[in-house]
This record gives structure tokens, sequence and C-alpha cells, in this order.
């Protein structure tokens, strides 16, 4: 149920009682306030559910934040390149209904998190495109990369489209040319932060 929803629902869920009520008085004063009555509680109804909304909104972004903390913990503690890139790669993670950590354990296993960056090319730490596609910046690289992993691009959905994390992998390099890539990368993954560990911790 979205915001909008929610707050017709809550507006609804109390006029029939007191009207049924008032109209068996037959007293208008008894009728005004009861009005007002209803006025008052049908208004507290909605400033809960928005309250309700907001700290849903909330938590999730402590979550994204804790995300991307955990992220550049990481890069930082290699000295690696991608440091700072966390928020910006839990953001189009999220957009693109990818795993958290898939993008930068991509990242550490194709250039050690920028390290050793593609050389013929620009801003390329994921080895995207055999190293043959650069980009203006990493924020750009991260944008692309995790649209084309999401299966939102129309070129390369075929390859990446309505599939898990492994899957995701095995089609980015293939067993029958990297045959450890994906255990590589989970492992990676791994080490940066666990899926579900975010939400134990902030809960």
């Amino acid at each position: 149920m979205n915001k909008n929803n929610l707050i017709q629902f809550a507006q609804s869920l109390i006029i029939l009682p007191f009207v049924t009520g008032a109209m068996t008085t037959g007293n208008i004063l008894d009728i005004n306030r009861i009005d007002q009555t209803v006025f008052i509680q049908k208004e507290n109804i909605v400033a809960d559910s928005l309250l309700a909304i907001n700290q849903v909104i909330g938590q999730e972004a402590n979550d994204s934040k804790v995300k991307a903390e955990a992220i550049d913990a990481y890069f930082e503690s290699r000295n690696m390149p991608l440091s700072g890139m966390g928020t910006k790669m839990v953001q189009e993670a999220e957009k693109n209904n990818l795993d958290w950590r898939l993008l930068p354990a991509i990242a550490v296993r194709e250039s050690s998190g920028g390290k050793n960056d593609c050389i013929k090319v620009t801003f390329n730490p994921f080895g995207w495109g055999s190293c043959k596609i650069g980009f203006s910046s990493n924020e750009e690289a991260i944008e692309i990369v995790a649209k084309n992993l999401g299966g939102n691009n129309p070129n390369t959905a075929k390859h990446y489209s309505e599939k898990n994390t492994e899957e995701i992998l095995k089609a980015y390099n293939p067993p029958s040319i990297v045959p450890n890539y994906v255990k590589q990368v989970m492992k990676i993954m791994d080490d940066i932060g666990d899926a579900d560990s975010i939400i134990e911790i902030s809960s």
C-alpha cells in the first residue's frame, strides 16, 4: 500500500460508527461534538500513518548509509582508489535491484578497487566491455555497469535480465573463460558484508 492509499484508508476507518451514533441522539449539539471528535481522531490516524511512513523511509536511508560505509571501509582498509564511491554504488544497486555488494566486489576482482584500471580507456574499474569502453568518471561507470547488470539496458538485457547474482556473474564472465570467477567475486562480497546483516544491525 503506497502513502496516498494508506492515508485514504486511515481517513475512512472511523466515519461510519460515529455517524451512526450521532443519528440516534437527535441532538444537534451532540452531532456537532461528535463531528469534531471524528475530525480529531481522523487527524490523529493520518498523523500516525505519516509517522509510520517516515519511519520506514528513515530506516531505509539509514540502511543505505550503513551499506555505503561498509563498502568505503573495505576500500579504505586496502588503500583502494574507489574509496568514497560507496554511496554511489549503493544508490545504483538499489535503483537496478542488485545486491549492494556486487558492484564493489566486481571492481575489486577486476581492478583491485581501481588500482589497476583498464589501461587504454579511462574510468573503467569494472573491466566492462573487455576494457575497450571508457567513461567520463567513476560515477558514470558505476551508473552504466549497474544499469546493464540490472537488465535495464535493452541492448544487453538478454544477458542479465531476471537473473540472480550468481547468474549475473556467470553472464559477466562465463566459467568457460574464467572458471572460478563467480566464486571469487562472491567471496569478496562476503568480505564486504553479509547481505542481511545491515537490517539486523539497524533494527
